[in-house]
């Protein structure tokens, strides 16, 4: 079983920046991937960014791509999502999630809900224009 409590979220004005954090706390589970997904009122979750734990190998959806970026640090058991240059439409509930995938499938779906089976209660992200 593994726990996951994200953090970090806020409210930013278009333009600036904010590090959500997901501190993981396992028991006897071990994950190989980790995500980022986000939620908007009315619109399906969305992958934002996806990890490999092993080697940190990292994804990203193309409306965040060059602005956000995913990190782990295994020593701390944190996953991060640095989020810069945010934009109106980046305002949404956000969760990380852990999963254990194959490592050959996993960059056709790191974006795809059902890759992972852990999720956070969510934080929420709101940037005003």
């Amino acid at each position: 079983q593994v726990q996951l409590v994200e953090s970090g979220g806020g409210s930013v004005q278009a333009g600036g920046s904010l590090r959500l954090s997901c501190a993981v706390s396992s028991y006897g589970y071990y994950s190989t991937c980790m995500g980022w997904f986000r939620q908007a009122p009315g619109k399906e979750r969305e992958g934002v960014a996806g990890i490999w734990n092993s080697g940190g190998i990292t994804y990203y959806a193309d409306s965040v791509k060059g602005r956000f970026t995913i990190s782990q640090d295994n020593a701390k058991n944190t996953l991060y999502l640095q989020m810069n240059s945010l934009k109106p439409e980046d305002t949404a509930m956000y969760y990380c999630a852990a999963g254990r995938y194959n490592r050959l499938s996993f960059g056709g779906t790191w974006y795809v809900p059902s890759t992972y089976n852990n999720w956070g209660q969510g934080t929420q992200v709101t940037v005003s224009s």
